[in-house]
């Protein structure tokens, strides 16, 4: 187990840790927030493989209606 020590914003803690996808990499930590789990399940599965980059990129796509 690995553990970063930071402060995460209370309402990002509040929120169903099965409604968030986590993606990190040598310099930043991204936290993408979906209306349900299945909306979730699916941005995993299709991003397999992605970049943050990329991954960004659909999010913004395919789920514009996400706050």
């Amino acid at each position: 187990m690995f553990c970063i020590k930071t402060e995460i914003p209370a309402e990002v803690c509040q929120i169903d840790d099965e409604l968030k996808a986590i993606y990190h990499s040598r310099d930043s930590v991204c936290i993408w927030v979906f209306r349900s789990r299945e909306d979730r399940n699916r941005f995993m599965e299709e991003t397999v493989g992605m970049s943050k980059e990329e991954r960004t990129e659909h999010f913004v796509r395919f789920y514009p209606d996400v706050d």
